[in-house]
């Protein structure tokens, strides 16, 4: 069986004056069989004659310049265009001549430089040819050199589409490559803000309460082991993030903490000093896409601002698996103070918001009388069992 994805993987990888060559050399073959012989392009009226070593030096220009049309455009052009006139005014009307209008084609494509001057330069060469094939006994009028050369200005314009477009395309590429860079950047600002902020804000007040507890040693030795915890599993978060932005790291394994983990969050919170209530109902799904991520930092983000604005306050965590959905509520009593806060930007639970909103969920915050806060997200992706 013939492998023709191989066969055209190796094309491609050939040189492009290899690649271009070939059409170069089928209007040459093409111009010397016999029964096409003055079978090409005609302008200006004059009679055909034999085949002469001129013929052949025309038919040349017209052809094997085509190999080098994309490397080296506008010689290219030049040859083939000196080649056409050559044909045109001995009246050899070669079927090589067909390779002009590829090359206007081309050159209105890959041209960087001189396009303008290119063009001037093309409609006085035109110019000077009709001029020629008139003193030579032509019979064109004027209104067909003016049809032809308005179909070769066509043949320019086209490949000035085909440049715009391609241009347009990789514009978009550059557009969407700068989107996607400029997602993956936020999201690793999100991830490192939700890692360093919690566990910064637990070892903050932990270091805090340890400072009134030199009289209770068994307290004191408590709270600074509890600070070292936090501190080993700051470490590992950030180290498990900085392995995701390894381009070795495998993708097999998970990328972000599951829902699980949240009784880990409110443990750890409980050593920082704040009384956390934690409830779990339903059973977590066995893939959740993002969501479970998502409903882990709510939790997350919320005890770090009960940690930092209603420290020692009553705190409840509610995490709810439904059918479709996760729902996350944690709150406090607004007991507790603030004095310990370190404080913050308001980056974190805008960050939340934009998480749960392209899940299509929702988000709110609220703060009823007493001082307290709730923060409230509904996640969509729960168990569909």
């Amino acid at each position: 069986m013939i492998d023709r994805r191989g066969i055209v993987e190796r094309w491609h990888r050939l040189d492009v004056t290899v690649r271009d060559l070939p059409l170069g050399m089928l209007l040459l073959l093409a111009s010397l069989v016999p029964s096409l012989q003055g079978q090409g392009t005609e302008i200006g009226g004059l009679p055909t004659r034999p085949a002469d070593a001129l013929a052949g030096v025309a038919a040349v220009l017209q052809s094997i310049p085509l190999a080098v049309r994309r490397r080296w455009t506008l010689v290219c052009l030049a040859l083939v265009s000196v080649g056409f006139a050559l044909d045109q005014l001995r009246g050899y009307h070669l079927f090589a001549g067909a390779a002009l209008p590829i090359v206007l084609i081309n050159a209105g494509s890959h041209q960087e430089k001189y396009r303008r001057a290119t063009q001037i330069a093309g409609t006085l060469a035109y110019v000077a040819m009709a001029v020629g094939l008139n003193a030579r006994g032509g019979d064109e009028t004027l209104v067909e050199y003016v049809t032809f050369y308005l179909i070769l200005a066509l043949a320019w314009g086209i490949g000035a589409w085909m440049r715009s477009a391609r241009a347009a395309e990789d514009e978009r590429r550059r557009r969407v490559a700068e989107d996607a860079r400029t997602a993956e950047r936020t999201r690793i600002a999100r991830e490192l803000h939700d890692v360093v902020t919690h566990h910064v804000t637990a070892m903050v007040v932990q270091s805090e309460a340890a400072r009134y507890l030199t009289a209770a040693p068994d307290r004191l030795d408590e709270t600074l082991a509890a600070v070292s915890d936090t501190g080993r599993r700051a470490i590992t978060d950030l180290r498990h993030l900085l392995d995701l932005l390894n381009p070795d790291h495998g993708t097999a394994e998970p990328r972000t903490p599951p829902v699980g983990r949240v009784l880990t969050l409110v443990e750890q919170t409980r050593r920082a000093g704040q009384p956390v209530e934690f409830t779990e109902e339903g059973t977590p799904a066995a893939a959740t896409g993002s969501s479970d991520l998502v409903a882990y930092r709510v939790v997350q983000e919320a005890l770090t601002n009960a940690l930092k604005y209603d420290h020692g306050a009553q705190t409840s965590v509610l995490v709810r698996h439904g059918e479709r959905e996760i729902t996350v509520e944690v709150g406090t009593d607004g007991s507790g103070t603030g004095a310990a806060s370190p404080g913050g930007s308001g980056r974190g639970l805008a960050g939340l918001r934009e998480r749960v909103d392209v899940l299509g969920g929702e988000f709110s915050t609220d703060r009823p009388g007493g001082g307290g806060f709730v923060v409230r997200a509904r996640i969509p992706g729960g168990s569909t069992a």
